[in-house]
């Protein structure tokens, strides 16, 4: 995801930066001040004094008895969601709000709004939508200034404890990796590696660039493939999902590392989620994401299939002979995670998902709202599998809720699920840790101790972080160098996982055990891989399913 799907994120993430920093909700239009309650300390602080605070990040002289018992996180917290610029217009904020999902979130954190006129969610939803016809973009004072109460009062302590909620999968994620680290570290490896995976193989690597088009879906689909001149029909093919709002390439050190060995890479582009339908969502001219696109997605990757037999029988083709289309490996990331999953046999199950959407959505990932949009579709469970896919390798994907409670239990493949334990986008435990146990062997889970959700993606295909605050739901991304050891850690556990679908699988295994990963694993960034959850952290896990 380039933007890591900006229009949702931005959508959730604003309503949880509301609740953050609660002296930026909603003032009296009138009499532009909001009235700000703590316990029994009550104040008033005007629009010019909210607009000091973003210049200098100072609070007035009468705040001071109150925010000296802030800590120094909370302060920084209300101070840099005032100053967030958001890059959404109004046909596009009044797009969001009018969805099922929109409409959960804003009844949801309207309860710490206290008016005389009970304008509550309607009042909040006005106030935003007049708020991002600002020119400059949207932003928590431009909302404040149009919210149309008579009266506004904000509960501090309701909203710092609704703040402490917020995005509790990635909290619960911390506990997790706490309980699990320990017993995965407990002793020295002892294995001989064959080869160092995480280098180029001996395949110089070239690119063709295709654009498919589906007449029957009227689906336009750009296809990148990676191959060098020892691709072999002896190895699978192997078709990359990207994720919401992203592009294709966003894996290419992965694709080009894979094809230097020997491998065909067809990296496709969803056209309903891709960054180009992000922008036009943003500009109000789409809907950023359809539920349709959760069939869709995996019908993509068939038809991207289909086309690569066509290829592999056409005379004078360079791939011609090279494309084993009856053995492919799908690896998907993030919400193409997701697309690998159903591809791979899990069953989409949006009655499930229509109860768990229902309410609370305000703390909720970013990954679990995306989920909440497939609740529209119209029947019970869908099974997308597509049986000439044989194994999958799923990176921070989305699974908690599309699946529902037996989903990943249909999943038919040998299966490579990748979690990152400090990703608030898809948590880690929620999103890939709970689902595991349901899925069938053979599997295996890598978690990646201190990466995030972008730690993974190409260095090219990754937006800079500098400036971008770090909340609950979004920020401190480990990417680019920083994640350099990450990436080339994912290079040799894909490849591996891969070339179990070759004669060489034996000569590979290694790569796929908790001694390689210890190996592997740096001060900054510990790596762990299990077949099986350990017993010593079921009980976090059963902790979070009690209170799900």
């Amino acid at each position: 995801m380039k933007y890591s799907g900006r229009c949702l994120k931005i959508f959730v993430s604003l309503f949880c930066t509301l609740m953050i920093g609660q002296l930026a909700d909603k003032p009296l239009q009138a009499a532009e001040t909001v009235v700000v309650r703590y316990g029994s300390f009550a104040e008033s602080i005007s629009i010019a004094e909210l607009e000091n605070i973003v210049k200098t990040g100072d609070f007035p002289q009468s705040f001071k008895s109150y925010t000296n018992k802030l800590s120094e996180e909370q302060r920084s917290l209300i101070v840099g969601a005032l100053r967030t610029k958001v890059p959404i217009n109004v046909a596009t904020m009044s797009n969001l709000l009018n969805t099922q999902v929109g409409a959960t979130i804003l009844e949801d954190l309207a309860t710490v709004i206290h008016t005389e006129d009970d304008a509550g969610a309607k009042a909040l939803r006005d106030s935003l939508i007049l708020g991002a016809s600002e020119p400059n973009g949207f932003s928590l004072l431009s909302s404040i200034a149009a919210y149309p109460s008579e009266r506004l009062e904000i509960d501090l302590s309701q909203a710092f404890r609704v703040f402490k909620n917020l995005n509790t999968a990635f909290w619960q994620t911390q506990e997790f990796m706490s309980a699990i680290a320990p017993q995965l570290a407990s002793r020295d490896p002892e294995v001989s590696l064959p080869f160092d995976a995480t280098q180029p193989g001996r395949g110089e690597v070239k690119e063709i660039n295709l654009n498919l088009n589906d007449n029957k879906r009227n689906r336009d689909l750009p296809v990148d493939i990676y191959w060098s001149n020892i691709a072999s029909a002896d190895k699978p093919v192997i078709v990359f999902s990207h994720g919401m709002g992203s592009v294709r390439h966003e894996l290419r050190y992965l694709a080009s590392h894979l094809a230097s060995y020997g491998f065909v890479v067809a990296a496709v582009e969803h056209p309903g989620s891709n960054e180009a339908n992000t922008n036009a969502a943003i500009a109000g001219k789409t809907r950023l994401l359809k539920p349709q696109e959760f069939l869709e997605r995996p019908q993509d990757i068939s038809f991207v299939i289909d086309e690569l037999e066509k290829i592999n029988k056409t005379a004078d083709n360079p791939l011609k002979g090279k494309l084993a289309t009856d053995k492919v490996m799908v690896v998907g990331y993030s919400f193409g995670g997701g697309t690998a999953l159903s591809i791979g046999g899990a069953r989409l199950q949006p009655e499930s998902l229509r109860k768990r959407c229902q309410g609370n959505l305000a703390i909720l990932s970013f990954g679990q709202g995306l989920q909440c949009i497939a609740q529209e579709l119209p029947e019970n469970s869908y099974q997308l599998r597509d049986e000439r896919v044989k194994s999958i390798v799923a990176l921070n994907p989305t699974s908690s809720l599309m699946f529902g409670e037996t989903g990943l239990e249909s999943v038919a493949v040998p299966t490579l699920v990748l979690a990152s334990s400090a990703d608030k986008t898809n948590p880690a435990l929620t999103e890939q840790i709970i689902g595991f146990r349901k899925i069938p062997s053979p599997k295996w889970l890598v978690g990646m101790v201190g990466a995030t959700h972008l730690s993974v993606k190409d260095p090219s295909a990754t937006v800079s972080q500098e400036g971008k605050p770090n909340t609950p739901l979004t920020g401190g991304e480990v990417i680019g160098e920083q994640a350099a050891d990450i990436r080339k850690f994912v290079k040799a556990i894909v490849l591996a996982f891969a070339a179990q679908l070759t004669p060489e699988a034996d000569e590979y295994k290694v790569f796929l055990t908790a001694d390689y990963a210890q190996i592997a694993s740096t001060e900054e960034f510990p790596f762990r891989l299990v077949t099986e959850i350990p017993p010593e952290a079921a009980k976090v896990i059963e902790t979070v399913i009690s209170e799900q």
